[in-house]
């Protein structure tokens, strides 16, 4: 397999997990990411200590005194740069989530296809940021309300998703001049890298604060950090429902705001007037698209009996062919 594509993409063998804006934090422990497509190694990441997690959250709270008033539109900028940075590199990355992750390249070029929307969402956001004007029952008065960033937004994202969940959060926390800190799946570490290095380029180019974007790597405990961080007013969390419960009881427990989406069981119901040609195909790609792996993913067919054996005749000969 032709692996240009971690090239350009600035990927080694051996890559720094813990990144601060344009500065990157490295030490001797890694976490290894290898492709379900052939069990091969694609690279190694440093995993984030707590030193280097300080310096993370110290540099974002540091950055967020300076991006919180950079204008609305001006942090717009920002991502539209992101956006079009997104497109010429959409092969690439497209490549790497289909690798890293399982699914097929198509998904995976749809799913940075998605960060690109997500950022002309954005950009055209920084211009709304609006907020209803009142009258007042005294006079000479003027009622008004601001809305204003609220600092760290965490990003904790599931292997699924490696790359379109961040942004889904990133871009729309940073033109509200929010400062953003993401712990990626642990086994898709070289995703988040790649994004990181991406918008790093961005960056530097504006003289960005260091620190608007950082990533955090390794496993669980590492995630915990975040959690636990009652400095971080807010956690964005895709993942399992027993993380979801587990994140958001903790932080709630120190008075935070959480954004969870997690896992579902999802159902079709066949009725007896159903085109079943359309029910089952539909049904086998719910279920086995993206590799199974969506919160949307088909569950259960809940099927009327009058129906019922064709359903399941056809279901077989659909997924045996």
């Amino acid at each position: 397999m032709n692996k240009d594509f971690l090239h350009n993409l600035h990927l080694r063998e051996r890559n720094v997990g813990t990144w601060s804006g344009c500065n990157a934090f490295g030490t001797k422990q890694c976490i290894t990411s290898r492709s379900p497509v052939n069990g091969l190694l694609i690279g190694e990441v440093t995993t984030t200590t707590k030193a280097e997690y300080e310096e993370v959250i110290s540099g974002a709270l540091s950055a967020f005194q300076t991006w919180r008033k950079w204008p609305a539109p001006k942090r717009g900028e920002i991502v539209r740069q992101y956006g079009e940075i997104l497109r010429s590199h959409k092969e690439d990355l497209g490549l790497l989530v289909s690798y890293e992750m399982g699914k097929s390249l198509q998904e995976g070029l749809g799913e940075v296809q998605e960060m690109i929307d997500i950022c002309d969402f954005a950009v055209g956001l920084s211009r709304q940021l609006y907020g209803l004007t009142m009258h007042s029952e005294r006079p000479d008065h003027r009622m008004y309300e601001q809305w204003h960033p609220l600092g760290i937004v965490g990003i904790i994202s599931a292997f699924n998703f490696p790359v379109a969940v961040w942004s889904w959060n990133a871009m729309i926390a940073m033109v509200c001049g929010d400062v953003c800190v993401w712990k990626s799946s642990e086994k898709t570490p070289l995703c988040a890298i790649a994004c990181q290095q991406l918008l790093n380029s961005v960056l530097r180019d504006n003289n960005v604060p260091n620190g608007v974007s950082g990533i955090i790597s390794g496993d669980k405990e590492v995630g915990k950090m975040l959690v636990n961080d009652a400095r971080i007013p807010l956690i964005s969390a895709t993942g399992s429902c027993t993380m979801g419960r587990a994140v958001g009881t903790t932080v709630a427990g120190r008075l935070g705001k959480s954004l969870l989406e997690l896992g579902g069981n999802n159902a079709i119901i066949v009725t007896p007037y159903a085109n079943l040609d359309l029910v089952i195909r539909g049904a086998v790609f719910g279920a086995i698209g993206t590799a199974g792996q969506r919160c949307t993913s088909t569950r259960r067919l809940i099927v009327h009996s009058s129906v019922y054996d064709e359903v399941k005749r056809g279901w077989y000969l659909l997924t045996n062919n």
